[in-house]
């Protein structure tokens, strides 16, 4: 099965450096396609503190992919784990997500706060964060993972 999905918009500004820290100041726009959508696609989204942003990570090529197991950030001192139980960016699919703070809503633009996304990638959706939908009960994580967390945001 294959499945083709047309991206909804681009990131403009921000980053141009897929760094993997320090993400937590960074702004930048979400621009939806004009010739898809109008002003009111993004209507009622300034109501909310944050969005889930859903991309494609296009800068990864094919010979980049993983699909097995490696050290997160190619740490040998982080035990090996397989590609779904961590967030690089060389996954499968390429896709990344993150809940991001919503700056401003105008037109066809968001402008958000602290999205790991550079310019010019490629956004599949946007979905308003909603207590509802938070995790249920403690999140449980590894120490490694939180040593990644340190620095970035």
């Amino acid at each position: 099965m294959s499945i083709m999905m047309t991206p909804i918009g681009w990131v403009e500004g921000g980053r141009t450096v897929p760094d993997d820290d320090d993400w937590g100041d960074s702004r930048a726009r979400i621009v939806l396609d004009p010739a898809r959508f109008d002003d009111e696609a993004l209507m009622g989204l300034d109501a909310f503190s944050h969005a889930e942003v859903i991309f494609v990570f296009d800068k990864v090529g094919e010979d980049q992919i993983i699909t097995g197991a490696r050290h997160p950030r190619g740490n040998a001192d982080w035990p090996r784990i397989g590609i779904f139980a961590q967030r690089g960016k060389n996954r499968p699919n390429r896709i990344g997500v993150t809940v991001c703070e919503i700056v401003s809503v105008a037109g066809r633009g968001l402008e958000v706060r602290g999205l790991d996304a550079i310019d010019g990638t490629p956004v599949l959706d946007i979905k308003p964060v909603m207590s509802g939908f938070a995790p249920r009960g403690a999140v449980r994580e590894p120490d490694w993972a939180k040593a990644i967390m340190e620095n970035y945001w």
